[in-house]
């Protein structure tokens, strides 16, 4: 691989490295055996998307002409083979992982994958009925012949090819059936207790004779398409973005291919036919000595095995809302009013803190709007439908429903639909940007004066991910917040060209400024002799004027602790850099999904928390908001876990001198490290 001279790591390598740590996690001893399983299919769906998104994008700026190295010092077209050649090891190192050591655990446990010709007659023959009542009505086969052209291969979609040996009369080669994805993938073999499963792509090729009455089958593969899923839409040019947004999901269902996953079995004559019909190059294959797809390796994660998942957690109610009548709104709304409120989700339940906020508000006859962003939300959403009970109860709703979210687009549309037809006022924020800041504002009437009530977070309003995801976040009614909330929902919804706010940093107006602006403090701070430190805690590091100025503070003498869970684009690349920044990284249980922002301030210990990465887009082309916390007890709370994301004791990924990932698992005596989410598992268990 060629070594970039660059002060940054390429985008899409540091993504590798992050997936590749997700695949480490599917060997890891201590994590119960189903959940490995689940982090193998995690790995999978990870894959995909970095083909649907990432991969695409480096095949489109080919397509382009470009030639220009990025900030890492790849062309296009360097990158794309580099990328392809890692993708392939991977996969590689996956598919003998879920061969030696999944699959051989699985059946110690009672858990078993045969192939067909493995099985009792009884077996084969509930799967006959099987296949005869639940598959073979849904099958379409489909052949190639001069009167019926190559079939569309929609992507994602597993698909089984058939050579079909031609005749006089006969003028056909070949031949697809694609395997029904609303079917289970793994088709018990019999309905006793014992869990053995056959692929039901396998048992659909075992009965292909059945489809092709007549022909000669010489041999059948597995093959696998993977499309351009980015969506090219030109809001200048558009009157309804609505209506553009759905005729845009309708086309992307069409993206040109950008990858062809086949069994390494396949006849290589067949592979050069299926490349030229699908007008991929070679390089885009990638070939398994495994089953394909094993996202669906989920269904086999949720089987009901107690002993081989992780112990049972429950989220508890935030302390300040536990003795809290959640049904009187007076009750609620006066807890908020005590002090904000700081949540630590999934440890504190999202349920009972931020969905009963917005339900309480929804029918309380004292608050007269409510104003609330949507990025991503489930799909019986307690949010969305109490914005609708708010908006027939006479209430002024506003939704900010960003349907440019990626892969939720449709489901956002959907929502929008509804919304609107109950007379809430939605809107789709400022044109060219993305609203991804995760805010809601309440306005209730309390006799003398109008109070508004906010809540400000890291993750998104929804309360099924809400269970898995880490993320922060506050219920207030400071008026100070309050405030810069409604100016910047005033933006959204309206025109505003006042961008000043007093707790929150706005993307893209002050946010990069103001971050830049920190890090100098510190570095100003440090060189004057006084307190200075930076500590950040996010998803994704990637904007190279952010990573210039923490070098800058580096190369200065500041210390720097970085959490980053997924890309990170900093390279240790000099002395200076690799003593005084510490780069760690934390996956496992839950989705590290909160953004912690700290600055030592000459003492004063800023804080900040909200929705916004270090990435171009977050700071450039997003509206985003991170929000200041000045209770010097939640300052306190954010601290400790700072503190035990960077600690020793804890088992992390540190990025070594080096600018690899390196994962420690037990301290210089070899003793054991402790997991970092189940220490705040047992710690809330414990409360």
């Amino acid at each position: 691989m060629k070594e970039s001279a660059s002060n940054y790591q390429d985008r899409e390598l540091t993504w590798l490295d992050f997936d590749t740590r997700v695949l480490e996690l599917t060997q890891d001893p201590t994590i119960p055996l189903l959940e490995r399983v689940r982090f193998m299919a995690i790995f999978s769906s990870n894959l995909d998307e970095f083909f649907m998104v990432r991969v695409a994008s480096i095949k489109a700026k080919i397509d382009r002409g470009v030639t220009t190295p990025n900030s890492a010092g790849f062309t296009p077209k360097e990158l794309l083979r580099i990328v392809l050649e890692r993708t392939q090891e991977l996969v590689n190192i996956q598919a003998e992982r879920f061969r030696d050591e999944i699959i051989p655990e699985l059946r110690e446990h009672g858990i078993e994958f045969l192939k067909i010709n493995e099985l009792s007659q009884a077996e084969r023959d509930h799967l006959k009925e099987y296949y005869n009542a639940r598959i073979f009505p849904v099958l379409t086969p489909l052949v190639v012949d001069p009167s019926h052209p190559f079939p569309y291969i929609s992507g994602l979609s597993l698909n089984i090819g058939i050579n079909i040996e031609s005749s006089e009369d006969q003028d056909i080669s070949f031949a697809r059936v694609k395997v029904p994805s609303n079917l289970p993938r793994f088709i018990r073999t019999s309905d006793t207790t014992k869990f053995r499963f056959v692929l039901i792509d396998e048992l659909i090729a075992e009965h292909l004779s059945e489809l092709f009455p007549g022909v000669t089958l010489k041999d059948h593969f597995f093959f696998r398409v993977t499309r351009n899923q980015d969506l090219d839409l030109d809001e200048d040019e558009t009157e309804d973005i609505l209506e553009t947004m759905e005729k845009e999901l309708t086309r992307r269902r069409f993206g040109p291919p950008v990858r062809l996953e086949v069994d390494k079995v396949i006849h290589h004559e067949v592979l050069n036919e299926l490349m030229d019909e699908l007008q991929i190059e070679p390089i885009d294959v990638v070939k398994y000595d495994s089953p394909l797809d094993l996202r669906s390796l989920n269904q086999i994660a949720d089987l009901d095995f107690p002993h081989l998942k992780y112990k049972p957690f429950r989220s508890e109610t935030a302390t300040e809302l536990r003795d809290v009548d959640q049904e009187s709104t007076d009750s609620f709304f006066g807890a908020i009013r005590k002090g904000e409120i700081l949540l630590h989700h999934p440890y504190q339940s999202f349920t009972s803190s931020v969905v009963q906020f917005l339900e309480n508000a929804a029918r309380d006859p004292h608050v007269l709007a409510i104003k609330q962003t949507l990025y991503r939300t489930s799909g019986d959403s307690p949010i969305v439908e109490a914005l609708i009970e708010a908006a027939e109860a006479g209430k002024q709703v506003l939704a900010v429903i960003e349907i440019r979210a990626r892969f939720d687009e449709m489901a956002n549309v959907r929502w929008a639909r509804k919304l609107e037809e109950v007379g809430v006022h939605v809107v789709y924020g400022l044109m060219g940007l993305k609203t991804h800041a995760k805010l809601s504002l309440v306005v209730r009437d309390e006799g003398e004066t109008l109070r508004r009530y906010c809540h400000v977070g890291t993750g998104n309003y929804n309360p099924k991910t809400a269970r898995f995801y880490d993320d922060l976040g506050i219920l207030s009614a400071d008026p100070v917040l309050g405030d810069d909330l409604s100016r910047l929902f005033n933006e959204l919804s309206g025109y505003s060209t006042k961008h000043d706010y007093s707790r929150i940093l706005v993307a893209p107006h002050s946010m990069r400024k103001s971050l830049i602006g920190k890090i100098k403090g510190e570095t100003r701070n440090h060189l004057d002799g006084k307190p200075a430190w930076i500590r950040l805690k996010l998803n994704s590091l990637l904007d190279e004027e952010i990573i210039d100025a923490l070098y800058e503070a580096a190369d200065a003498g500041v210390k720097i602790e970085i959490v980053v869970r997924g890309i990170c684009s900093i390279r240790l690349n000099n002395e200076a850099r690799r003593e005084n920044i510490k780069v760690r990284s934390i996956l496992g249980r839950f989705l590290e999904h909160s953004r912690i922002y700290y600055f030592k301030n000459n003492g004063a210990d800023d804080y900040f928390i909200g929705s916004a990465d270090m990435m171009h887009r977050n700071l450039d082309r997003r509206v985003e908001a991170l929000v200041r916390i000045d209770s010097d007890k939640h300052k306190a709370r954010l601290k400790g876990i700072l503190d035990d994301s960077v600690s020793d004791q804890y088992s992390t990924w540190h990025l070594d001198g080096e600018n690899a990932w390196v994962r420690k698992t037990s301290d210089v005596n070899g003793n054991p490290l402790v997991n970092f989410q189940d220490h705040f598992v047992d710690r809330h268990n414990r409360s």
